[in-house]
């Protein structure tokens, strides 16, 4: 398995950071079919091969997504992608 962890800062009300998460996991469930769930202030998701968690306090979002051995070859575009999505909506 390979790991993909990002921490960003965010300038968002707790409100607005969930909003984006949740767009985000939108977008994700439809383009890669991943089941989500939120558990407290934690996104969780899966699909086979795919797993991780994006984690919101008052100032910060994390995201640790866990690839299976198929999509290694593939994690600097998914890296690449969350970045770009950080960038767009949680830029601080």
């Amino acid at each position: 398995m390979s790991d993909i962890v990002i921490r960003r800062k965010h300038g968002k009300t707790p409100a607005a950071a969930r909003s984006a998460a949740e767009r985000m996991a939108g977008e994700l469930k439809q383009e890669f079919n991943l089941d989500y769930d939120w558990q407290g202030d934690t996104l969780r998701f899966t699909r086979p091969g795919v797993s991780g968690e994006l984690a919101l306090d008052g100032d910060e979002v994390a995201l640790r997504i866990r690839l299976g051995f198929l999509l290694t070859a593939v994690k600097p575009a998914i890296e690449r992608e969350v970045h770009k999505f950080f960038d767009e909506n949680f830029a601080a």
